[in-house]
């Protein structure tokens, strides 16, 4: 007699356990009658190390740290020959860019000379600058 309430109570698991997954899955086998995507009930696990940080792109073209802005084209010359040694009559009247800056192209004069327009925070200004401005942007990495 022992052994008639185990076979009845395994009768009774084995039928609920097919009651249910037939209940939870239609024809196609999907359970669309429990969803655990939704966004109170499931808990998100960070992810480890640094977030995902994207970089904001660069102006381009742009005046590099270190870049030379003049305010003339005699300007650009003058600094020209008083970097190479020779001795210049008047000022010259050039600033040394601290941080990039954006521009536009005005013109180019040779491989050395560029028109520019700058549009910093500072207000525009035009100048002349002899740095070395591409056609296109580097390739980033």
């Amino acid at each position: 007699m022992t052994s008639m309430p185990k076979i009845l109570l395994a009768a009774v698991c084995a039928g609920t356990v097919v009651f249910a997954a037939q209940s939870r899955a239609d024809d196609n086998g999907n359970n669309d009658n429990i969803k655990f995507d939704a966004p109170g009930f499931t808990i998100k696990k960070p992810t480890k190390g640094a977030p995902d940080v994207k970089a904001q792109p660069l102006a381009w073209p742009r005046l590099d740290p270190g870049a030379v802005l003049c305010r003339s084209e005699d300007d650009l010359n003058r600094l020209g020959l008083r970097r190479s040694g020779e001795t210049v009559d008047g000022p010259v009247d050039c600033q040394i860019i601290r941080a990039a800056t954006g521009i536009v192209i005005v013109r180019r004069k040779g491989p050395g000379k560029t028109e520019v327009t700058t549009g910093d925070a500072k207000g525009s200004s035009s100048g002349w600058t002899d740095a070395w401005l591409p056609e296109k942007a580097p390739a980033t990495r």
